[in-house]
């Protein structure tokens, strides 16, 4: 370990103690609040690009396992905690979270302010910042951060997606093509569970292609970034619409909504965590989400379109959810494959497979 700071493009510095990685890493600064599911968070290929910092105040406690991971490395650019635990007690631990970091090549930084940097963001909206072990200044180090490139000026879904197509699941039962955005491994499992073939196909698969496999159904993953620097994939879905079944999930929910011809914005400082109330306008039920995303539907864009808003965030009132009126297409904002402790979610992969059927 060796001490380390975290610049803010603002020139603000939080001092601590450099654990994983022995490098210099920039991203977007974004917190989650999620008390549990770090090694989830850690491996989501959406936080591609980002710096994620947990506001839960000890993480490492329970250790690595190599059941939970949501891909096949470590997607985030820098980890940010308040206090590191290296002596984990957990029957499913296989390694220490700073070993595990830096078997990865990821840059953490511990004895952070957490708290402090949390309530900045929430004031000011996410920032550029680094993880720096030099000893260049701070202005310099600032000056850096600033020159990072904005999320929306990236195309990070083609640094996750698979670069070819597989497939899984029983071969006897309903074929589902999934658009690999930076698709979690629980939704492909999610899936596989209700008897489905899935074949994961790369983002930039055409729709042409994708109908080449005589799908039953398609659905729209997860994934990082400005959903408006895909715009192939929303050509894609606009194809296809209408041809089958559709589910989106979060990138894919905003994905759809393009599609469709609605309008995307940047939220101040997103959604991250494993409690965010979402409420299901048709029944009136609350759920209790997952959700990890900086980017929603604006619903003063669904005027006049073929979209119908399904769920509202109670919080904010953001638009949760979506259904076509028309086609057999719907999507969500939040994570129903993620399970923060509830399944009640789960039922909508149910309704997927029964608009197929």
């Amino acid at each position: 370990m060796r001490r380390s700071r975290l610049i803010l493009e603002d020139g603000t510095v939080y001092d601590g103690i450099g654990f994983g990685a022995g490098k210099e890493s920039g991203g977007e600064i974004v917190f989650n609040t999620s008390m549990t599911g770090y090694q989830e968070i850690l491996t989501d290929p959406s936080y591609k690009g980002e710096i994620v910092v947990m506001t839960y105040p000890t993480i490492g406690n329970y250790g690595i396992n190599f059941d939970d991971e949501q891909s096949g490395t470590a997607q985030v650019n820098g980890f940010v905690v308040r206090e590191l635990c290296n002596n984990p007690e957990n029957w499913r631990s296989r390694l220490e979270l700073e070993a595990y970091l830096h078997k990865n090549d990821i840059v953490g930084i511990a004895g952070v302010d957490t708290r402090a940097l949390t309530k900045k963001l929430r004031k000011n909206g996410t920032m550029r910042g680094l993880i720096s072990s030099e000893g260049s200044g701070t202005a310099q180090l600032s000056l850096k951060a600033r020159k990072l490139p904005a999320l929306s000026e990236q195309d990070l879904v083609r640094e996750v997606t698979t670069q070819k197509p597989y497939q899984t699941g029983k071969a006897e039962g309903m074929r589902i093509v999934l658009i690999d955005c930076g698709a979690k491994k629980n939704i492909v499992k999610s899936l596989v569970r209700r008897k489905c073939q899935v074949i994961v196909v790369p983002a930039f698969t055409d729709a042409g292609a994708i109908m080449s496999y005589q799908p039953d159904g398609i659905m729209i993953s997860n994934g990082p970034g400005d959903p408006g620097a895909v715009p192939y994939v929303v050509e894609t879905v606009k194809e296809l619409l209408g041809q089958r079944p559709i589910f989106g999930i979060c990138l894919g929910h905003q994905i759809l909504g393009l599609a469709c011809g609605a309008a995307t914005y940047k939220l101040k400082f997103g959604h991250r965590g494993a409690n965010h109330p979402v409420r299901d306008l048709r029944s009136g039920r609350v759920y209790i989400t997952s959700q990890n995303h900086g980017y929603a539907i604006r619903e003063d864009s669904l005027a006049g379109l073929e979209l119908e808003v399904t769920h509202l965030n109670v919080n904010d009132r953001t638009v949760e959810g979506l259904r076509h009126k028309k086609y057999p297409a719907f999507s969500v904002q939040y994570h129903p494959e993620a399970a923060p402790g509830p399944r009640d979610s789960h039922y909508l992969f149910d309704h997927f497979i029964s608009l197929i059927a």
